[in-house]
């Protein structure tokens, strides 16, 4: 069995709006209905948990009252690690894999979502994807984790905040899309550390878990278009000229 869980407990600050960041409309649907459609399309999880703060909880199941979701609320703000953590109660022990999504990035397709389960047969696959540069619209992926390679091998995910310059010029971008074997990540969780500028427990160091205990990590590229996340009100235009 297969679970999804979507990550939605942000506040939007940088969205300028009173809704939660996920409920801000695009093309006059609040921006998780896309991924939200696009999960129930693919098959892979007609039950998917979704986190959210505490204050927003009701705001969202509201607002997605006709698809049949879970939720989880995550009380404090303590990073993406600590968020996938909250859905641990909710999720059923036979499931045998966890894929991991954001609230705020619209345009995954059920193809998408399909492939990346398809293509796992480890304990974690991952996706990314990569810019010519980072010119025009395309700098709003500046700011995105890069993936750390060691040739083929992916190595860790550094966070922007964390990363050198030299680290910043590299093009292959974390979009924070993932799937995980079960049974590891949750004896693997628990490992997670806040020693970052942010002081938050990072999903993505997952990835360095996994290669310091010699874990292929694998990954499909999917385009930048379709990775698009948003977070501000420039970005939310350059997401309704998508559509």
């Amino acid at each position: 069995m297969n679970k999804i869980v979507i990550l939605a407990a942000g506040k939007g600050t940088r969205m300028k709006d009173e809704l939660p960041k996920v409920l801000v409309p695009l093309k006059g649907k609040p921006m998780i209905e896309y991924l939200i459609k696009s999960i129930f399309d693919s098959g892979v999880d007609n039950n998917p948990v979704i986190v959210v703060s505490l204050d927003n909880k009701e705001l969202i199941n509201n607002a997605l009252k006709n698809y049949d979701c879970k939720y989880a609320p995550q009380d404090k703000q303590l990073g993406t690690g600590h968020a996938l953590a909250c859905v641990k109660d909710l999720i059923d022990e036979s499931a045998d894999n966890i894929i991991v999504l954001y609230g705020d990035h619209p345009f995954i397709k059920p193809e998408t979502i399909k492939e990346l389960i398809e293509v796992h047969t480890g304990k974690i696959t991952m996706m990314t994807t990569e810019v010519e540069d980072f010119n025009d619209w395309r700098k709003n992926y500046y700011s995105w984790g890069r993936i750390i390679r060691e040739g083929d091998k992916i190595q860790a995910i550094k966070e922007f905040k964390d990363a050198s310059e030299e680290e910043k010029k590299i093009k292959e971008l974390n979009p924070a899309f993932y799937c995980f074997s079960a049974e590891w990540l949750w004896k693997n969780i628990k490992k997670l550390e806040n020693n970052n500028a942010q002081k938050e427990y990072y999903l993505t160091d997952l990835i360095k878990i996994a290669s310091e205990q010699n874990i292929k990590i694998s990954s499909i590229k999917i385009n930048f278009n379709e990775a698009i996340g948003i977070n501000s009100k420039e970005e939310l235009e350059i997401a309704e000229k998508l559509i």
